[in-house]
């Protein structure tokens, strides 16, 4: 008799099983959902079964660990920046009204379950596991013409659990927001979101992530974006925690002139595992799209990024640019770059590129030789190198935040 091969999925599958008649929601969508998990299983937690998109991650490590319930801890904002806006707070992927303050066209994803209209649970394993075990998120809608300022979402983790909020924002036509999305906690917990952006003719996001999980913990985030015309979608991500974390976009410009930006940092120590993974979907003339991820390495760390540009046969002029670099501060850190164009339009301007070095020897020679000590002059080469990426952010308040962050990151580094 054959043995059944071991997916990872057993456990997830035990938790929706016993939570089954409580989710809220389609409970059909649900269903289906857990039938496409059960046969893809995590992505590398066998060797037997393996996904392309998956092909420099695995998630062996956490098929290998149990996960208990939540036990509503107390909240400890410590981690969360307060920069005098409205907060939406998640404790273990569940909303705490206590310690949030709402903005306008705020819901919860349990007090009206929308599962979106974008996602693929039949072909992305980690969406399919959001999708049979979701029990809460934020759904945000801001109304046409209005520009909401600046929303803060935050999630915090604890212990050893897992929990998949599923997050849906709309912005209407002409509509504005800054949204910065923090993640932090304590613990070996999964963090598994899911969230859809519609952005309407002429709105404008700009939607920031830091992710400063547990360096135990594991950060899997899919993300999809529809702009429509003259839409414009700026996102920028910085990688800082987590044991293995993924960052997955996929973009979709489906209306004349959208632009998006989705732009990132990745700095890794020790043994982390980090996977920035984008696709830039085309399918409307005149759309615009920019992409430059960095990476700092130090440790033991590996780093992997994936674009895609697809240019869809309507999508003539289309301009579209992604670069990935990486800076090597140790011999054994290693970066997995795999730049892909797709194009199917003959009016196009599309280009990609990778560089890989190490610190420039010369320029570190020069500032010693001016009495730099070695770590500040170290320090110096870094954040030079950083400097273009955390410019793209121009929200004075949430560039500081992420200037801090990068800052407390390099000196656990030097220390």
């Amino acid at each position: 008799m054959t043995a059944p091969i071991h997916t990872g999925a057993d456990t997830f599958l035990a938790r929706y099983d016993s939570l089954r008649g409580r989710l809220p929601g389609d409970s059909a969508l649900r269903a289906s959902a857990a039938a496409a998990f059960r046969t893809a299983g995590l992505p590398g937690a066998t060797r037997d079964r393996r996904i392309e998109a998956w092909k420099y991650t695995t998630l062996r490590p956490l098929a290998e660990i149990g996960f208990q319930s939540s036990a509503d801890p107390d909240a400890d904002l410590a981690g969360v920046p307060d920069l005098g806006a409205p907060r939406l707070i998640f404790i273990d992927g569940r909303f705490r009204p206590d310690v949030s303050t709402p903005p306008p066209g705020f819901v919860c994803f349990a007090d009206q379950p929308d599962f979106g209209t974008l996602t693929w649970p039949d072909r992305e394993p980690l969406v399919a596991l959001n999708t049979m075990l979701a029990e809460d998120g934020a759904d945000l809608t801001v109304p046409a013409g209005t520009d909401a300022g600046l929303v803060q979402l935050a999630s915090i983790g604890s212990g050893s659990v897992a929990f998949h909020p599923r997050h849906i924002i709309r912005l209407r036509a002409g509509a504005r927001l800054v949204l910065l999305e923090t993640a932090t906690g304590e613990g070996s917990y999964l963090h598994n979101p899911v969230t859809e952006i519609h952005i309407a003719p002429g709105a404008s996001l700009t939607h920031v992530r830091l992710q400063n999980e547990s360096p135990t913990a594991f950060h899997l985030a899919t993300i999809y974006v529809e702009i429509e015309q003259g839409g414009i979608y700026d996102a920028f991500t910085l990688n800082l925690g987590g044991r293995v974390t993924r960052t997955e976009t996929h973009t979709h410009l489906a209306g004349p002139n959208a632009v998006a930006h989705v732009n990132g940092v990745q700095l890794l120590g020790g043994t982390q595992h980090a996977d920035f993974t984008s696709v830039m979907r085309h399918s409307a003339p005149s759309g615009t799209s920019r992409q430059t991820v960095k990476n700092v390495l130090t440790g033991r760390s590996r780093g992997v990024f994936q674009g895609r540009i697809e240019v869809a046969r309507a999508a003539q002029k289309t301009d579209g640019y992604q670069m990935n670099q990486a800076l090597l501060l140790s011999p054994d850190a290693e970066i997995d770059s795999k730049p892909e164009l797709e194009i199917f339009a003959d009016d196009v301007k599309c280009s990609h590129g990778a560089t890989v070095g190490e610190l420039d020897a010369e320029q570190l020679f020069y500032l010693r030789s001016r009495g730099i000590p070695d770590p500040e002059a170290r320090a110096i080469l870094v954040r030079a190198f950083l400097a273009e990426a955390l410019d793209a952010v121009t929200h004075d308040a949430v560039r500081a935040v992420l200037e801090t962050s990068v800052q407390g990151w390099w000196e656990r580094q030097a220390g």
